[in-house]
């Protein structure tokens, strides 16, 4: 469903990773439970966020949550190092509670709640997974379109554009 990249295909421009620089990340839905008519809608769905450096992966998640209009929490982990999402060989974050009680093989390699953006040493032109509802399965791929030194003064992380509009959580089949 979205225009995605495959990291292994891109030259990656390594940066220095600080708390105090700026990641914009360009977060593509490229599956879940949509409809024909609402793809048809809507071919490209994307948001465009601004994090710092020091923000964790649970606040990219909340801003993410945000951005596509999500209604209830759900299970979630990202996927870094890999050649984008659903890459088996990629270091797995998701929340703590996740590594005692799923079973999940292997353990992942993080929490979100402690990993900061600046721990993932991110490069431009880097893509990573983020799954969301690990029953319905909502995938996107977040290409990391720049790093800039330092962030400028405002709040963040923010969204700062939107293409498409968001499905609805619970698709209606009928």
């Amino acid at each position: 469903m979205g225009k995605t990249k495959k990291s292994e295909n891109v030259a990656k421009k390594v940066v220095n990773s600080s708390a105090d620089g700026l990641y914009v990340l360009d977060v593509f839905l490229i599956g879940g439970p949509i409809t024909e008519e609402f793809i048809a809608d809507n071919p490209v769905v994307s948001r465009t966020i601004e994090i710092k450096g020091s923000n964790t992966l649970q606040e990219l998640h909340k801003i993410i949550f945000k951005a596509f209009d999500r209604e209830e929490e759900h299970m979630y982990e990202f996927q870094i190092g890999g050649n984008g999402p659903q890459d088996p060989n990629a270091r797995r974050y998701g929340l703590k509670q996740a590594f005692s009680s799923s079973g999940l093989t292997p353990t992942p390699t993080g929490d979100v709640s402690s990993t900061s953006i600046a721990d993932l040493s991110l490069s431009i032109d880097e893509a990573f997974g983020y799954w969301f509802d690990f029953g319905d399965d909502w995938w996107h791929q977040i290409n990391v379109t720049n790093i800039l030194d330092k962030a400028p003064a405002g709040k963040y992380p923010r969204i700062s554009k939107r293409i498409g509009v968001s499905p609805p959580q619970y698709a209606d089949f009928d």
